[in-house]
């Protein structure tokens, strides 16, 4: 009978997992629909800034180029590893941190720092890695502001020199089920060379070029950096949602199972028993 209160045991636990799990799938299914909405409003105004700034840029004079789109030879380079501050989640931060080495392999001859923004990125390298900043605490109120404040660090470190490139590592979010590692160069930032605009456009410019462009270029980059957290964010909880769903799944198919075993075992403790007082009655009958 121990052996059955055990099993009864294995069985209440199993229960009090599942109706953990299928509480964080809601919580990350709610919170999708927010993140998700929030990224896909963003894409279209980043990626047309992206546009603008080609256009204005691919006319200008070659020696007024943007000291954020200057190359130089690379000896420094700074990674940004956006991962969450929580796990349960899949292989949402794991990717990351895995990609992460994976460049660290690839760029061995150069001088790596990591900006990780996210606990898992940061208790990933803090042992072994030259951590520029963490900034974990984005999450504690995300917004641009406060990401603009990161953002505006590293563009400065970039300015003097401290690095020669800078390179974001996300998930972007594909949908609820997919996210896709991606690795982006922030710094320096592309400019197409000797090239027309893509599109033939009549601008007015003022109070000049010069100006504008060092206006756009820095709202640019921060945007840029937004983007890439907001995808990580939308991602989480569709990682989480996903691995929520088959943790539930699979606790109800392991509870399953020890429910058959529980019965039988609970039947063969009674035929045991039933066995045990005809084999008495029998003994007694005969003597």
């Amino acid at each position: 009978m121990a052996n059955l209160k055990e099993i009864r045991g294995r069985i209440t636990s199993i229960s009090s997992t599942m109706q953990i799990t299928r509480a964080m799938k809601m919580v990350s299914a709610a919170k999708l629909k927010k993140a998700q909405d929030a990224i896909v409003m963003l894409r279209p105004y980043s990626e047309k800034l992206q546009e603008l700034i080609q256009n204005v840029n691919s006319s200008s004079d070659p020696d007024q180029i943007s000291v954020y789109a200057q190359k130089r030879e690379v000896k420094r380079v700074l990674f940004i590893a956006v991962t969450s501050n929580r796990g349960l989640a899949g292989a949402f931060n794991s990717s990351i941190v895995k990609e992460l080495n994976a460049q660290f392999q690839n760029n061995s001859q150069y001088e790596i720092e990591v900006l990780p923004v996210g606990k898992k990125a940061f208790d990933a390298v803090r042992r072994n890695r030259t951590v520029y900043s963490n900034a974990s605490s984005v999450y504690d109120n995300l917004n641009f502001d406060t990401v603009a404040h990161v953002t505006e660090a590293v563009m400065t470190s970039f300015k003097e020199g401290k690095f020669d490139e800078v390179y974001l590592i996300y998930n972007k979010f594909v949908n609820a089920a997919t996210q896709e590692v991606t690795t982006e160069q922030l710094l320096p930032i592309s400019m197409p060379e000797n090239t027309e605009p893509q599109v033939e456009t009549d601008y007015i410019f003022e109070p000049n070029r010069t100006e504008i462009l060092d206006n756009l270029i820095p709202k640019s980059i921060k945007t840029q950096v937004f983007k890439a957290i907001l995808d990580s964010v939308a991602s989480e909880h569709g990682a989480r949602m996903t691995a929520m769903h088959k943790a539930t799944d699979n606790a109800q198919a392991l509870k399953n199972d020890l429910v058959i075993f529980y019965n039988k075992a609970r039947q063969a403790a009674i035929t045991n028993e039933i066995l045990e007082i005809v084999s008495g009655a029998e003994a007694l009958k005969n003597s």
